[in-house]
Order: structure tokens, then sequence, then C-alpha cells
């Protein structure tokens, strides 16, 4: 049964917890402005002193989601604690795919990912060695059937994926993300490695994690909520993100099983 904090707030449980994962997207921003709320929320979380980390399947290293949160005023002290999907697949990419050639598929502006191997991007895609998915590209941001017909006779090469969600709200706007292109993929029979909650490589490179009661907080059942489920961690939902139109028509009880997840808590937005 999940329990609703809207009127207790985070503080009614915060004390049973050593660490807390908390999304960006969705929980402290829209993609356009902070939310007030859930920044008081970090604010009273080191007043009490506990860890905290946001966790973000931003498809780009770190620096520059800190820099596009600095844009949006979010203080110094809490974009310190961000950690990326792009990041962890960056130290994989390094690790294990320094020399190979990859296609890009994804928008310019995540270029900024393989700055350090820029010089194995092929233009050609029959000449790939792997594909490095970020995102969609530009001019066809809507269209999966394109990604479709691009990728179908190049199934044997293998995708890397730095975004596991499938959507996200910008605003008032939803958008598809790498997931989506990755899920095209996988249901033509092609291999994807994910970056990225659910997936435990993120959270286990983000911080030390071990022995310690946790809490992970998003707006997404696929990737925060199942992340959780997962790592046995317990989870929050918060219900005015990207299911909130799911939520408002059947309920949660409803919404979680059709997603095979267990939410332990919900709140409408992030609040202390």
């Amino acid at each position: 049964m999940t329990k609703n904090l809207d009127s207790g707030g985070l503080q009614s449980i915060a004390g049973n917890y050593d660490l807390f994962y908390i999304d960006l997207w969705g929980v402290m921003h829209n993609g356009i402005k902070l939310h007030k709320d859930a920044i008081f929320t970090l604010k009273k979380l080191l007043e009490i002193n506990k860890n905290f980390v946001l966790l973000t399947n931003a498809p780009r290293p770190i620096q520059p989601v800190k820099e596009f949160l600095e844009k949006m005023g979010m203080e110094e002290r809490y974009r310190d604690k961000v950690f990326t999907s792009g990041e962890a697949a960056l130290n994989y990419l390094k690790n294990f795919y320094s020399l190979k050639k990859f296609y890009h598929i994804g928008p310019p502006r995540d270029f900024d990912l393989f700055n350090d191997f820029s010089n194995n991007k092929s233009k050609d895609i029959d000449k790939c060695q792997y594909f490095l998915c970020t995102g969609l590209f530009d001019d066809y941001n809507q269209d999966l059937n394109y990604y479709k017909n691009l990728l179908e006779i190049h199934i044997n090469k293998k995708m890397i994926c730095t975004n596991p969600d499938l959507i996200v709200d910008k605003g008032n706007k939803r958008e598809l993300c790498a997931g989506s292109v990755a899920m095209v993929f996988e249901k033509m029979g092609g291999e994807v490695v994910y970056f990225g909650k659910p997936y435990p490589e993120v959270y286990n490179q983000s911080i030390d994690n071990k022995n310690k009661k946790i809490l992970s907080i998003g707006d997404n059942l696929n990737t925060d909520i199942k992340g959780a489920n997962l790592l046995n961690y317990d989870s929050l939902l918060i219900s005015n993100g990207v299911h909130k139109n799911e939520i408002k028509d059947k309920g949660i009880d409803k919404v979680s099983k059709q997603y095979e997840t267990i939410v332990n808590f919900m709140q409408s937005d992030l609040k202390w």
C-alpha cells in the first residue's frame, strides 16, 4: 500500500534514511525553472546532516549539467551533489571503447559527452563499430520509424544508450528520449548497453551506498522507481510528473501494478 506524504511532507520519514537519491528533471525542475519547494527540501536535508545525490539520466557529463542548473539559479552546494548517466557512460567508454569508431544518434547539444574521443566519431553509419545514442536527431525528434529504418540493417552492432528514459516533460511539452530509440533497436533484435536509472551502475558510481538505508525519489516508474525496486531501496514517486494523467485516471495502485513496480510513498510535488 502506497502512503501519501502530501500532508506530512518528506520530513515525516526523512529520519528513517541515511541517503537519498533524488531525480532532477520532474522533481527539482521542469526543464525551464526550479521548483522552490524541492530546493527548500534539499536545504532541510543538509540541515539534518542527510546525504543525497541528485541523480539524473541526463546523457551528458556532470559539468554541463551543473552549468545548466546554475543558469536556473541552483546554489553550488546543491549542484555539487549531481551525478549523471552520461558520466557513468563516459567512464565505461573510456575504459572499453576508446579506440572504436562510433555513430552518434542524438542532437548536437549532446556532443560534449565525447569531446575526449571525438576523432572516433564516424559520419558514415556503415563504417562505425557501435552506436552512441544520447537522444533523437533534431529533425526527427518525434518519428521513431525513422530510427527503425536507419538501424534495421545494423542490428549486429551494439548500442550504448546514455539515457534510458523513454519520455520527459519540458514545461508542458512531452519529448522523446534516448530510451525510446534504444527500445526500437532492441525490439528489432539489437543489443543495448544502458547507463542510468534503473540500472545499478549509475547508483554505485555516484556515491558510497553500502550498508545505508536509502530512499529513491523520482517521477518515473520505469527508471526512478524500478531502479529502487531492483536495488531494494524504498521509493517515493512524485505524482505530478510523467505519470500525472495516468494516476489521475486510474489511481496509484493500478498504475504502479501496470508498470510492475512497488511505490512505498507518493507526493504530488517534493515538499519538506
